[in-house]
């Protein structure tokens, strides 16, 4: 009787010890998850906005970079300028498109650093109306001056296609050699003329 009681006392005091490697009740697992995920999206979203915080998105890349320009052949916007095509980015020239319209309320806002740009020595300034009408775009350029030397108008936007282009405004620099050495996605702002514009076009120079 003593053994069996002993027995008896020996199985009680093991019992706990081997529930101690049981599984985790699935409710204990669920409850664990509801901990777990909202960190782990925390961290993604932390992450998200660093990168965010820390990338121009004026600089989005194109795959058309260091590329030749597009092949495209546009109408001029009115009698007042010459249309805009692929042959008119004269070789051993720098240039500048700018995608704009007169709708577009950043393009106002950028205007200003447009005429800058038309004044650079060695560069042409050139402009495409994109999805516009030939009256409201002269009539915003009546108002604010016209520093391209050739408008094109992309009624329909297909050329804004080609250039792969996302809105408005946009500008593409391109090289002597006829390739796009840069894009600039938004207006452009006198910090970007400072930092960016105005020194690769004086690198390109060189």
């Amino acid at each position: 009787p003593i053994a069996a009681i002993a027995s008896v006392r020996r199985r009680a005091v093991a019992a706990p010890r081997r529930n101690r490697h049981r599984k985790p009740a699935p409710e204990m697992q669920l409850r664990r998850l509801l901990y777990i995920v909202p960190a782990l999206a925390f961290i993604l979203l932390a992450m998200l906005l660093a990168w965010g915080l820390t990338n121009d998105p004026s600089e989005v890349p194109t795959a058309l970079l260091d590329q030749s320009v597009p092949t495209f052949e546009l109408a001029a916007l009115d009698s007042a300028t010459q249309g805009l095509a692929t042959s008119n980015l004269r070789a051993g020239e720098i240039s500048v498109i700018n995608v704009w319209a007169s709708w577009c309320v950043p393009c106002r806002a950028e205007h200003p650093r447009l005429e800058e740009i038309a004044q650079v020595a060695g560069v042409a300034l050139y402009g495409i109306a994109y999805k516009d009408t030939p009256e409201a775009a002269r009539a915003f350029l009546d108002e604010l001056g016209d520093p391209f030397q050739r408008i094109g108008a992309d009624f329909d936007g297909r050329a804004g296609i080609e250039l792969g282009v996302y809105g408005v405004p946009e500008t593409f620099i391109v090289g002597p050699d006829g390739r796009i050495r840069y894009k600039h996605i938004g207006p452009i702002s006198p910090r970007d003329m400072d930092v960016q514009i105005l020194p690769l076009l004086e690198q390109i120079r060189q």
